[in-house]
């Protein structure tokens, strides 16, 4: 069965959708078949995948609503190894549809246990809240990204979202782990940026990843022209640091065999 991890942050603005983009088209470039849910209503992770919305006809919303097979939902990406589950507007419904719905909780996870077994990985790109269908993905879950931004305000939220998790953990899934926090949009160049990034060391210690993500001009374009940032721009600073953050990922989880030379010891800043 496939190790699905969610990407969250109720916090905008934090490089969340950028990190699922890039992190699933990582592990399909390294050779793991993997699938990238969408299960964000503003459906950023589709059309940063080259998909027009006008031409999506079933989305996440039909799995959770009407219950499609995901397999039918499924569309192929032009990065090898890389398939979608579209999102769409229809999604904001969604919560309102199946509040009277018993173990409403668990919606997404039997729509993506039904595809389990055909991925590596399965990366999901949760919304900007701490609604159902966030806590659907936690559910779905065996563990959370967290995408925190090197600016002041960094910590603001995360409480509230670590409290969710930790209640999903005693409450609904008890398996779901933090795989990691991730920090985002880094500027060596700013001494704000390497203070957020020791105090949030400090705080969460062996939770932080090593690898960070910099402030790259080629992740804000890659979106615009419909595809990740290895597709556009292989060798930009933001492609590279996804490739380290998979790579680190894959270390965790013991999936793979890399040479000593390569792996991620220290922070990269």
């Amino acid at each position: 069965m496939a190790k699905v991890i969610a990407i969250a942050n109720q916090k905008g603005g934090v490089g969340k959708t950028t990190t699922a983009i890039n992190l699933a088209a990582s592990l399909a470039v390294l050779e793991y078949k993997t699938l990238l849910v969408d299960a964000d209503p503003q459906a950023n992770s589709t059309t940063g995948n080259g998909f027009d919305l006008k031409n999506v006809q079933i989305s996440l919303y039909d799995c959770m609503v009407n219950e499609t097979p995901a397999s039918q939902v499924v569309l192929e990406t032009d990065t090898p190894n890389l398939h979608l589950i579209p999102s769409h507007l229809d999604l904001v419904g969604a919560e309102i549809e199946l509040i009277n719905q018993p173990n409403r909780e668990h919606v997404m996870r039997k729509a993506l246990d039904s595809v389990g077994a055909t991925y590596d990985f399965i990366i999901i790109d949760c919304s900007p809240s701490l609604g159902l269908i966030t806590v659907n993905a936690l559910t779905a879950a065996d563990s959370v990204v967290i995408p925190v931004q090197c600016e002041y305000f960094a910590l603001e939220g995360l409480g509230k979202l670590l409290n969710t998790i930790k209640i999903v953990q005693t409450r609904i899934n008890a398996k779901l782990k933090i795989e990691g926090i991730l920090m985002t949009m880094y500027d060596g160049r700013l001494r704000l940026s390497n203070q957020v990034v020791e105090e949030i060391k400090n705080h969460f210690g062996d939770l932080v990843f090593n690898t960070i993500l910099h402030r790259n001009t080629r992740l804000g374009e890659a979106p615009s022209f419909g595809m990740p940032a290895l597709l556009y721009d292989a060798e930009s600073t933001g492609a590279v640091n996804y490739l380290n953050l998979a790579k680190e990922i894959l270390q965790k989880n013991n999936m793979t065999k890399i040479k000593n030379e390569d792996k991620i010891f220290e922070t990269d800043v």
